[in-house]
């Protein structure tokens, strides 16, 4: 009988079964042999792959301290010596996406395991690390679980066995842009006139060259009763507390601080800073309510005009954002506020 490949599987708090949003805080760790859906990987696997260890950590611990949490993890996953790393799948949670993309780029790298990872093509992750690792489209309903897990493991035997993988769309992986040759039966210009005859008489046909793609959000409906909504406030002007003690970079962010506001009727100069490299932040350091309007958000507070202002800030800076960290930020920002209770945000800018 062929040798066991040597398996972990990562998790976020919630499949590891440790507990919901009020779990999200909890720091990385790892349990032996598989654990919620890890049962059902293991199953796919069979004979080939054992399940040695699960790997886990919560979403927003992953989300405020990657760097750490991922060095944790690394030590965890060392002590098993795995040939496979598979993470998630995420479907289409942020957080946990972004962090299944990191741990499994910092394996590879660092450890030298193959890794896989489960994702819907819209997760922030997937637009992080699609070129550095093979990602398994999940789609964005967990009800695609079973399908998801027996393509990444199908794919991670095949990583780890030396096999010599089909295109994207016959393994189920996300396009890294890798271009390889490849023989055809006709030259360019008989593929290309016999796809424009295809089009023509309403055939379906598959361009070679991939599309760009562009996204439509579609907008939220307008709020029907504001006196009974909680509102947020949200910023990408720069705001951060006095002395930036989180280092939130003034252009070209990577992440997003919180500002805690409870009790606090107005922003003092004193106690908060601007930074952001793409305006003159002296007016708004001067009076940081020019850039986010805590004081006249308090009042309609208490006018009850709004029911309630969600007591956290959340700040970043806008300047020179790459379209990929900018949606990760986003994204997590919003899992956060929705996961509050938040119902309608103010999002002020420069």
């Amino acid at each position: 009988m062929a040798k066991k490949i040597r398996v972990v599987h990562y998790l976020n708090q919630f499949f590891a079964q440790i507990g919901g949003e009020d779990k999200a805080e909890i720091g990385p760790g790892f349990r032996d042999g598989p654990i919620g859906p890890g049962r059902a990987l293991q199953e796919t696997l069979a004979e080939h792959g054992e399940i040695l260890a699960t790997l886990f950590c919560g979403d927003n611990y992953f989300a405020e301290h990657s760097d750490k949490a991922t060095e944790e993890l690394l030590h965890h996953m060392a002590r098993f010596n795995p040939e496979l790393l598979i993470a998630g799948p995420a479907f289409e949670s942020g957080r946990y996406g972004v962090a299944c993309g990191a741990i499994c780029a910092a394996a590879q790298e660092r450890l030298g395991i193959h890794p896989v990872a489960g994702m819907d093509a819209e997760n922030a992750g997937a637009a992080l690390y699609r070129k550095h690792v093979y990602i398994i489209n999940s789609g964005d309903s967990v009800v695609r679980m079973l399908p998801t897990l027996q393509r990444m493991a199908a794919l991670g035997l095949k990583l780890v066995q030396g096999a010599r993988l089909g295109r994207p769309e016959e393994e189920g992986y996300m396009p890294r842009g890798i271009k390889r040759n490849a023989f055809a039966a006709k030259p360019p210009a008989e593929r290309a006139v016999d796809m424009l005859l295809a089009k023509i008489r309403g055939e379906p046909f598959q361009s070679e060259i991939a599309a760009p793609q562009f996204h439509h959000i579609k907008p939220a409906q307008a709020l029907r009763d504001l006196s009974s909504a909680v509102i947020a406030l949200v910023t990408d002007g720069g705001l951060v507390t006095e002395g930036n003690p989180e280092r939130m970079e003034p252009g070209r962010p990577t992440r997003f601080t919180t500002i805690p506001v409870e009790g606090i009727n107005r922003l003092d100069p004193k106690q908060f800073d601007v930074v952001h490299s793409g305006y003159d932040t002296a007016l708004a350091n001067q009076d940081p309510h020019r850039l986010v309007p805590l004081d006249v958000m308090r009042e309609l507070e208490q006018q009850r005009i709004i029911g309630k202002l969600h007591e956290s800030i959340h700040a970043t800076g806008g300047a020179h954002a790459a379209v990929e960290n900018a949606t990760r930020i986003g994204q997590s920002i919003a899992e956060r506020l929705k996961s509050a209770g938040v119902n309608g945000v103010i999002l002020t800018s420069t």
